[in-house]
């Protein structure tokens, strides 16, 4: 049986260092959580050894920040002068959509698992490629892995589709032995994603549509109907406009003679709001805001937690280490509040504190949460807890869904009939209006 030499920081933030036993390096990495170990270097002793974990520095901001010595992943790779890079698709190179992605990555695991290496895989699954993308990134990735070079480098240096999360787990899965189970993994988390994904979008699509047609059916109403019905009141003696009326007809006259500003100042607008969000202390203070939202901010923390959740215990169960797993899960939330959060917690584990402590600190994540990573750190099952509160979660998330579909049609229909309600008020008024003059 192997063994492994390690570094480490305990509890206490003092640096320990020595050797142990285990079958491969992902039970090596989890013997050192049951001890409260922090691993920042984990090396097989002889044979091929696996890559070293991150080092360990003070703070996350500073991790952010630092040279690009310094900013290495468990892989060697310099993460600071590709990341941004690496985020886009590079020119002349297709991309995939993330459910072909699952399904290349699945496909792979099982020609692995069934016992083909990693190039006959590779090739295999090329020629069941389907569509303009699959081919060329497939046969991009086979010239380097032909080349001598691992899966995950071929993988980063194409760039996107393939992130930084996926990167990390298939480097996890070279350096503990375990590709097929691990790719496996990275391709339930794929579905996981597009599912969720699907969800929300189905969540929200009915309420818009309906916003959407009485938004135009009162502007048709306002603009052309309106004008004409009251053509034959204006001017009659004894009949006096009512203030809803004076404000629709201002509305629809305006919009006659200045569409075009209206539409240009749209567009103004919204370049000057990408622009605007873009500032990372303006994206930090609506993103604050979405999360104290009624309805929306439960929400969005649920979908992040169950994305946390999940991502965090597969990465742990890969074999990364824990500060490079909460690095690579801190660019998946899509939050800024919660991404500093993690930082938070990022920097707390650096200097020895368990995960728990800095997660029920910062006041964004469940108490259920909390609870199941003290217990698996205090355990050492903490990645198998994490991966059965992700589905815990997961249904916490479609529980939220249903809430947020019921309850914002209704919110949507009120704010509707408020504004159709101005609309009848301004063309009934003045008709009976009339009724009274001619009445009298």
């Amino acid at each position: 049986m192997p063994s492994y030499r390690y570094q480490s920081i305990d509890r206490g933030g003092a640096v320990a260092a020595g050797t142990l036993v285990a079958p491969d390096r992902a039970s090596a990495m989890r013997q050192l959580q049951a001890k409260g170990l922090t691993p920042l270097a984990l090396d097989a002793e002889g044979g091929d050894a696996p890559a070293p974990a991150p080092r360990a520095r003070p703070a996350a901001q500073d991790a952010r920040q630092a040279t690009d010595g310094e900013r290495r992943t468990a892989a060697g790779f310099d993460v600071g002068a590709m990341l941004n890079e690496l985020r886009g698709t590079r020119p002349g190179r297709p991309g995939l959509k993330r459910t072909e992605l699952a399904n290349i990555i699945r496909e792979l695991a099982t020609a692995i698992e069934a016992g083909l290496p990693l190039l006959n895989a590779l090739k295999t699954v090329r020629r069941q490629a389907t569509g303009k993308g699959q081919p060329v990134i497939l046969d991009f990735i086979i010239e380097r892995v032909e080349a001598g070079r691992p899966l995950h480098e071929a993988m980063e240096e194409y760039g996107q589709p393939f992130d930084e999360m996926i990167v990390g787990m298939v480097r996890a899965s070279d350096a503990s032995g375990r590709t097929s189970e691990v790719m496996h993994q990275l391709a339930d988390l794929l579905d996981r994603s597009v599912e969720l994904r699907r969800e929300m979008i189905g969540a929200t699509i009915y309420p818009l549509i309906v916003a959407c047609l009485i938004g135009v059916s009162i502007i048709v109403a306002v603009t052309f109907l309106l004008p004409r019905l009251m053509a034959p009141i204006i001017g009659q003696p004894g009949v006096t406009i009512p203030f809803p009326t004076r404000v629709l007809l201002g509305f629809a006259d305006f919009m006659a003679s200045w569409w075009w500003l209206v539409i240009v100042a749209a567009g103004a607008a919204f370049v000057g709001f990408r622009r605007w969000i873009a500032q990372p202390e303006n994206r930090r203070r609506v993103d604050f805001v979405l999360l104290k939202t009624p309805i929306i901010g439960p929400l969005l923390r649920d979908v992040a937690v169950a994305r946390f959740t999940r991502t965090l215990g597969t990465l742990v169960s890969a074999g990364l280490p824990i500060l490079s797993a909460l690095r690579i899960v801190r660019d998946t939330l899509g939050n800024v509040v919660l991404m500093e959060a993690v930082d938070g917690v990022q920097e707390k584990v650096t200097t020895g504190q368990s995960l728990a402590e800095p997660l029920e600190k910062c006041g964004f994540f469940p108490p259920l949460l909390v609870q199941i990573v003290n217990i698996g750190e205090k355990s050492g099952r903490l990645e198998p807890m994490l991966l059965h509160a992700a589905g815990a979660f997961d249904r916490q998330v479609n529980t939220s869904l249903k809430v947020f579909t019921k309850l914002l049609p209704p919110v949507l229909l009120v704010f509707m009939a408020l504004i159709a309600s101005f609309v009848l008020a301004g063309i009934l008024l003045p008709l009976l209006e009339m009724q009274k003059s001619l009445g009298g």
